[in-house]
């Protein structure tokens, strides 16, 4: 499931698809069941099931380098070109990338599954290996190996249910090679898109 940020990969999620009022539950589908809409479980459940690409958000926010694994990064315009991504309240992150005032979102490719996981495992040092990253000249910490990133400034903090909703202004983006394999996380596990799985 799309989820803020891997420290807990299977955390609430915050946007209610539910029209107000709506009462008459769905028809089951073949091999499906029907939830209360308002449950909380069958929320994730439906989303466990809908891919997501995988991103590192790194920033400082003067106190050293944090960083975490997040899939609910999104473009949210091109012109002027925003992002977006979610943060869990849940998250000893959260308040740290919340006060910085820039962020660099690395987007990751199949090969970059190692960097996915130390950046959603809890209680590590995520900057340990200090050959796997440095800083850029305007001082945000960057994935050394990461062919795709994004340095965005900080333009709204929204709180919403448990969760923050960051909102960014995209100030430089470096792209990789076009041919590269996205990493997708789907129901808890990571996977890779090569060109082989088009659909027509």
């Amino acid at each position: 499931m799309p989820y803020c940020d891997a420290e807990a990969a299977d955390q609430d999620m915050h946007s209610d698809n539910t029209r107000a009022g709506a009462t008459a539950a769905p028809a089951p589908s073949p091999g499906g069941r029907v939830r209360d809409p308002a449950c909380p479980e069958g929320f994730k459940a439906a989303f466990r099931h809908h891919p997501a690409g995988v991103a590192v958000v790194t920033a400082d926010d003067g106190e050293g380098p944090v960083g975490l694994t997040a899939t609910s990064v999104i473009p949210v315009s091109a012109e002027p070109p925003l992002l977006a991504f979610s943060l869990s309240g849940r998250s000893s992150t959260t308040p740290r990338i919340t006060a910085a005032e820039t962020v660099v979102v690395h987007l990751l490719a199949a090969g970059q599954v190692e960097a996915a996981r130390r950046f959603a495992t809890s209680g590590i040092d995520r900057f340990a290996d200090t050959a796997a990253w440095r800083r850029l000249p305007t001082g945000e910490p960057l994935l050394c190996d990461a062919d795709v990133w994004l340095r965005a400034r900080i333009a709204e903090r929204v709180p919403a249910g448990g969760s923050t909703l960051i909102v960014a202004a995209v100030l430089h983006v470096r792209t990789g090679d076009e041919s590269r394999f996205p990493l997708v996380y789907q129901d808890r596990t990571w996977y890779t898109l090569p060109g082989s799985a088009t659909v027509d």
